[in-house]
């Protein structure tokens, strides 16, 4: 069976789970308490040299981690990843631009305000990240004009990867009411059969 190494409030960590539920996988989930250092012990890096959830014991022991990397595997041959080469690609472009753009920003101002508090010597890197932050929704709301999700009208793992930490940037001070095109795509994600809050182990 597959065993899943998350941390339930990790917005990473929820793509896979949601993945998994969505796809009607079943799966072994083992809490790894991130803010108690679980994820740093030798047994923790013996699956992921960095330190970080999720990881997905696949059946035959092999370790993946990567939460994008693990969606990307889990859709293949499924609706949830197209085949055409185009769409495929569009749907890797904005898996990336959550990596690179999206995630350090909203989660980590999400995971200081939850977590963490600001400290004074970091406040100015905080404010930045949150323009960032405000910056990806910005781009997210353009994007959508006319658009039901984020590739092709298709819901996809692009969506599954940008829903996990937008639904939640409100936890982070982000106020979601300026983009009534992300808040009604937020709804569309919700309402997917099998569909499993972030706060559902």
């Amino acid at each position: 069976m597959l065993r899943l190494y998350d941390y339930l409030a990790s917005g990473n960590g929820y793509k896979v789970r949601l993945l998994l539920r969505l796809l009607d996988l079943p799966f072994e989930r083992v809490e790894v308490d991130i803010l108690r250092g679980e994820s740093r012990t030798p047994e923790f890096l013996a699956k992921n040299p960095e330190g970080r959830i999720p990881v997905l014991r696949l059946d035959d022991g092999t370790y993946l981690f990567e939460s994008n990397a693990i969606v990307s595997y889990l859709a293949e041959g499924t609706p949830y990843l197209p085949t055409e080469r185009l769409a495929r690609a569009q749907v890797l472009q904005w898996m990336f631009w959550e990596q690179y753009s999206h995630e350090p920003n909203i989660a980590t101002v999400r995971h200081w305000v939850q977590h963490l508090g600001v400290p004074e010597e970091k406040r100015a890197l905080f404010e930045q990240k949150r323009t960032l932050g405000v910056r990806a929704l910005n781009v997210m709301e353009g994007h959508l004009e006319g658009r039901a999700f984020f590739v092709g009208d298709r819901f996809s793992v692009a969506d599954i990867a940008l829903y996990a930490y937008t639904h939640v940037a409100p936890e982070g001070g982000f106020d979601l009411g300026p983009y009534p095109r992300v808040r009604a795509w937020l709804d569309r994600v919700r309402d997917r059969p099998r569909f499993t809050p972030i706060t559902q182990p």
